[in-house]
């Protein structure tokens, strides 16, 4: 290209030339003229020669260049700048062919993909978003992961990395206070998507779903330069082969041990519950600064404290008709129910065994479901509930719902009187819990039970849209998409109570019998090689 610049400037240089000569010859100044009459002398004085000086000189040919001789090529001045008047980094601009986009220049055979990823990435308003916390080759993290429902689709969009083991989760859309100046800011302000986490560290650490590659979390609650680690400390000195632990101490405005499990208030949308192994359950407010009394020792994080069990809690839970009341479940096998601006007040129950799992019913103020580790279910009437645990304290009804403990429990928003549960025993059961008869005893019936195939069953929860979709996950680190109304006795045992909600069940046609899940690296490689034989 800088060539065939060169050739057309010489070629418009020429051209001038010739029209000069033109001009000259016209007004008879040609090369015949004064020029010619000086080129004329010029030989004579050339050729003059003074006769008397004359020298006799032997006339020898030119010497003719040498073959190997390189110094018509001027190496010497090889490395020499040389001096333009164009100077500077942009001065062959001119050349230069450029593009409006990278789609446009043809050299550029790898396209951006930017469009796709956004299309991946984007989350419609008919999408589920399922978070799942799990712990595999000791790297713990967060998968979110969205269900469409219309497709049967169901895959991971993001995930999050963890800085222990998770042992509790707790969605809430209310922005929480941080001390850092690098959270972006919320499109909605009061509102947000986050995921509030308990570990094994005494810390509640609250991360942003909408972030898609967050590094740190939006919000910690806790003192992590106080707890430093979950550590027991053994008692005695350490020569006996058994140890018991002691507790540690118990501060007011923190946890000191793993945090069991978390509750948001839905209708004071600034308040989270945390339930924890070190006995307590503290009442935070997710509008305060974090770090607020950090420099000092009064502990300013919780602003309450209920120490209301004797042992490790392992639930707590809001009443979302009464919104300042909670249900807790402990270790020391009690229930109790009490108003957080009036903690002593509270009634109770003593239980046969451990706390697994709670639940209020939504289709009753004052009933609640507790699953325990001996595999029962049982339903209580807080009005019939005494203050003193020493007095009798009878449930509704008992359930016994499975083999092992039962560590999953919900109550469905949509169809009142179902209910899920799931076990160690690997199986998530469906139960229709009757209305009262004349007697006041309840009718609970088995509607149906499957193995989904997620090892030991640790979690499964209704949809919030559709009234017979749940998924579930357990110890084998997986998560399925459970749709029970493929199930005809599902829609038989609901049918009318879906009727009476103004609910109409879909009937599906699904080859998996209403199952959904993903698809592991190992299945994948599994039906490849199959294919293959």
């Amino acid at each position: 290209r800088v060539s065939a610049l060169a050739r057309i400037e010489l070629e418009d240089a020429r051209i001038e030339l010739e029209r000069a000569h033109e001009a000259a010859r016209s007004m008879g100044k040609g090369a015949e003229g004064d020029e010619a009459d000086d080129q004329g002398d010029n030989d004579d004085e050339e050729n003059w020669v003074d006769e008397d000086n004359a020298m006799d000189v032997d006339s020898a040919p030119a010497p003719k260049p040498k073959d190997d001789d390189l110094s018509q090529y001027k190496l010497d001045e090889y490395d020499d700048d040389v001096k333009t008047n164009d100077a500077g980094p942009f001065s062959n601009i001119k050349g230069l062919t450029y593009y409006k986009d990278n789609e446009e220049d043809p050299y550029i055979t790898l396209k951006e993909d930017g469009d796709d990823e956004r299309e991946e990435l984007e989350i419609l308003p008919t999408d589920n978003l399922i978070v799942i916390a799990k712990t595999e080759d000791e790297i713990s993290q967060l998968e979110i992961y969205v269900y469409d429902e219309s497709e049967e689709n169901l895959y991971a969009h993001h995930d999050l990395m963890l800085p222990n083991f998770p042992l509790c989760l707790e969605w809430l859309d209310f922005p929480p206070a941080s001390s850092s100046t690098t959270a972006p800011p919320s499109t909605n302000p009061g509102f947000g998507n986050y995921i509030a986490v308990g570990t094994l560290d005494p810390e509640i650490e609250i991360w942003s779903l909408d972030t898609v590659e967050a590094m740190y979390p939006n919000s910690i609650l806790g003192r992590p330069d106080a707890t430093k680690a979950h550590v027991p400390v053994p008692l005695g000195t350490g020569k006996k082969k058994k140890k018991k632990t002691k507790h540690r101490t118990v501060e007011k405005g923190y946890h000191v041990d793993a945090v069991l499990g978390l509750s948001w208030n839905r209708v004071q949308r600034n308040l989270l519950a945390s339930a924890s192994a070190d006995r307590t359950v503290k009442l935070w407010d997710l509008s305060r600064d974090p770090t607020n009394g950090m420099d000092d020792d009064t502990g300013r994080g919780a602003i309450r404290s209920f120490d209301v069990h004797k042992d490790k809690v392992q639930a707590v839970q809001w009443n979302e008709k009464e919104p300042s009341v909670l249900l807790t479940g402990s270790y020391d096998r009690t229930v109790r129910t009490f108003d957080s601006r009036s903690p002593t007040s509270g009634v109770g129950a003593i239980l046969g065994s451990d706390v697994e799992a709670l639940r209020w019913d939504p289709w009753e103020d004052h009933g609640f479901y507790v699953s325990l580790e001996n595999g029962i279910v049982l339903n209580f009437d807080v009005r019939t509930l005494p203050s003193n645990l020493d007095n009798p304290s009878p449930a509704r009804f008992t359930l016994s719902a499975h083999d092992g403990a039962v560590s999953a429990l919900d109550v469905n928003p949509h169809i009142k009187g179902c209910i899920v549960t799931g076990g160690t025993d690997k199986l998530v059961k469906v139960w229709n819990v009757a209305d009262e008869t004349d007697g006041g005893k309840r009718n609970v019936s088995l509607v149906t039970s499957r193995d989904l195939g997620v090892g030991k069953v640790f979690s499964a929860v209704f949809s919030p849209d559709d009234p017979l979709t749940l998924a579930a996950a357990g110890s084998k680190a997986k998560m399925q998409i459970w749709d029970v109304g493929a199930n005809m006795g599902a829609r038989k045992a609901f049918g009318n109570k879906l009727r009476e909600a103004g609910r109409v069940l879909r009937e599906k046609e699904s080859s998996s019998g209403g199952v959904v899940g993903v698809v592991s690296d190992d299945e994948a490689s599994d039906v490849e090689g199959g294919e293959e034989d």
